[in-house]
């Protein structure tokens, strides 16, 4: 079963996108914030994680090496506003994630959970480690 694990502020979006995703047969699952977000990631099978930019307060190089500790291959999306500058979108996508901006469509998201941007075998000692750095 796919399965998202949504981690963002806005309470309204992430009911509709939930919504949605059950419509198509995806569970999604809720992060109250960051550090629970990634919590939930060493104890939970993740399609897909789908981040608002401003959650977690980490450049995008700091969010890619994170990621790619704690989830190696899953893909993650970055939520941008849809009024957010264009060299934020592109940091982003230089560090190997996909981005949408907000409104956007629950099938373009569910299409990013099929194309995965970065692929390496898992390693949970580490991931573990980096979890607790990054919630100190």
């Amino acid at each position: 079963m796919t399965r998202i694990l949504m981690m963002d502020t806005d309470q309204t979006l992430a009911e509709t996108v939930g919504n949605q995703c059950l419509k198509h047969g995806v569970a999604v699952r809720f992060a109250d914030n960051f550090c629970d977000g990634l919590r939930h990631l060493l104890d939970t099978p993740i399609s897909l994680v789908l981040l608002e930019a401003a959650y977690a307060q980490l450049s995008g190089l700091d969010l890619a090496k994170l990621f790619d500790t704690v989830i190696p291959g899953v893909p993650v999306v970055i939520r941008l506003d849809a009024d957010g500058a264009m060299d934020e979108q592109v940091q982003y996508e230089l560090h190997g994630f996909r981005v949408v901006r907000h409104p956007f469509d629950v099938l373009e998201l569910l299409a990013k959970a099929e194309r995965p941007v970065r692929v390496s075998g898992p390693r949970p000692a580490p991931a573990a480690a980096a979890v607790k750095a990054a919630c100190r």
